[in-house]
């Protein structure tokens, strides 16, 4: 049963390897920093598990051909999964959605948000089902 689900997840071992990456650093660093801070030691934790990733990716939003806004994307790891990172004692709707618009907006099959709580790392994947 167990390798049934795994089929149907999504890059299951490159989501493990970004999930283990967060928990890692939130079990060095701890609870209380900055998004920035987080981010800065996530991008050295996944160079550390020889994972390839783009920093703050800018994707543009159009509309009939014209530019009307953009997206930048804390994470993208190799060229498919977009991180996304938040410091939030939960997750909110307008988390999500901001996700799904990056996805949207880039034709990447998933995100994870991931954000740091004081209780620890919890996270959520995010399917496009566009792609």
């Amino acid at each position: 049963m167990e390798n049934k689900l795994k089929s149907n997840l999504v890059f299951p071992d490159l989501s493990y390897k970004i999930i283990g990456a967060a928990f890692k650093v939130f079990n060095t660093l701890g609870w209380g920093l900055s998004e920035k801070h987080y981010q800065k030691a996530l991008a050295k934790e996944l160079e550390n598990v020889g994972l390839r990733f783009e920093r703050e990716v800018y994707f543009p939003l159009s509309y009939s051909g014209s530019k009307i806004g953009s997206y930048f994307a804390d994470f993208v790891v190799e060229k498919s999964v977009i991180i996304e990172l938040k410091i939030v004692s939960k997750l909110g709707y307008a988390n999500v959605n901001q996700v799904l618009s990056y996805l949207k907006s880039s034709g990447v099959k998933l995100g994870i948000l991931i954000y740091f709580t004081k209780d620890g790392i919890k996270y959520r994947r995010v399917l496009n089902s566009n792609v």
